[in-house]
């Protein structure tokens, strides 16, 4: 009788972790992503070059290189109605470039900004704009 009840029980608490299990799986894997993340790694690029999100959404920046860099929109890039964004928190182009060291992500850190308008945004890394290390996020 004890092994019965005991396989009863260890039945019960399976089937229950399997039921969470599968609930939140459910749960998730009906709803898009709600962010994206684009990593620095250490060759100098953006990785994906191109991130594809929906409206609302966040891209996530992780420099997983040993060296600073920023994330930078390019101004003239970016859709008429949209926010700018640089890490850093700047408000434009111009103040980022003068103001780069404020802006530089260190390795390990993280630079987060959320999508709201639809279109195309350019953006660059300051230091290694020159060595191609540009990416595009595309709001569908």
């Amino acid at each position: 009788m004890v092994s019965k009840f005991y396989n009863r029980r260890s039945i019960l608490r399976l089937s229950t972790a399997t039921l969470a299990t599968l609930s939140t799986a459910g749960c998730l894997g009906g709803q898009s992503s709600s962010a994206q993340t684009v990593t620095m790694p250490g060759d100098l690029k953006f990785e994906p070059k191109t991130a594809t999100i929906e409206p609302g959404e966040t891209v996530t920046w992780t420099n997983e290189s040993d060296i600073d860099h920023t994330v930078t929109a390019y101004e003239d890039e970016i859709p008429d109605d949209a926010a700018y964004f640089a890490s850093g928190g700047f408000e434009s182009e111009r103040v980022a470039r003068n103001r780069v060291t404020e802006g530089l992500i260190a390795p390990g850190e993280n630079y987060e900004h959320t999508f709201d308008q639809p279109g195309t945004y350019g953006y660059f890394c300051i230091p290694h704009e020159s060595s191609g290390m540009v990416g595009t996020v595309r709001v569908k």
